[in-house]
């Protein structure tokens, strides 16, 4: 089963990216199994021309670490651009202040995927590749992604995965075993952990999404963030024509 979703998103991969006249991928590599399976994904459909990009930016070193190894087991060319110097250049010019590594502050924090983004988008408009996103289905259901950020992307081959899909996705995929089992995190601050931030388990999560059937606790949880993030969902409203 896994290995017929592969090949098929292999070859949807394939047809985005040929259809936009494209040439190939740019995968941002975070070192958790997301981008891991997307930027396999990739190779498989443009074996010559992918190129992963480790973008730290405050982050936890081992972060980086994973994402080599990541890029080394499946023989994916890398750049590694570190985005400190410009996010504190950001933390100064707009709060005066140097940032605080523990701050948990959305109004900072979101601005280290958003410099992912336009980093991204270098490289994409540099080789003429499309950006590959790596949100899954279960991050897209509670809007757990940043809006212009790591949200910013031209494809999402994993939108209608969600996070148990993702796993067993990676075993086919040849994802290193450290990777599978990493906790998830878009470390955002020094040590933020997914669940935790949204107050639910990617388990929980993924069982509302496929049958509905959650304690009431955790489905007011869901909703609540649902209804909250839907319009990160959406391009930006307009009005009507009279």
């Amino acid at each position: 089963m896994m290995k017929d979703l592969a090949d098929k998103l292999t070859q949807w991969i394939k047809e985005q990216i040929e259809k936009a006249d494209a040439q190939g991928a740019v995968v941002g590599l975070s070192g958790g199994i997301d981008s891991a399976c997307v930027v396999a994904l990739c190779k498989r459909a443009f074996p010559d021309n992918v190129l992963g990009v480790i973008m730290p930016c405050y982050s936890n070193p081992q972060d980086a670490e994973d994402a080599k190894l990541v890029a080394k087991t499946l023989s994916v060319p890398y750049e590694e651009v570190d985005l400190n110097d410009p996010f504190d250049w950001f933390i100064q010019r707009l709060t005066g202040q140097d940032y605080d590594i523990h701050s948990c502050e959305l109004s900072i924090v979101n601005i280290k995927p958003r410099l992912r983004m336009t980093t991204l988008y270098y490289f994409s408009n540099s080789l003429n590749y499309l950006v590959v996103g790596t949100t899954n289905k279960a991050e897209m259901v509670v809007g757990h992604y940043t809006k212009y950020g790591d949200g910013g992307a031209d494809i999402l081959p994993l939108a209608n995965l969600v996070k148990s899909d993702v796993k067993a996705l990676a075993k086919e995929l040849g994802v290193p075993q450290r990777i599978i089992d990493k906790a998830p995190s878009a470390g955002l601050w020094f040590g933020h952990c997914d669940e935790k931030e949204m107050g639910i388990r990617y388990k929980d999560l993924d069982q509302y999404i496929l049958s509905g059937n959650v304690p009431d606790d955790v489905r007011r949880t869901i909703q609540t963030l649902e209804e909250k993030r839907e319009h990160k969902k959406y391009m930006p409203p307009i009005p009507p024509v009279e």
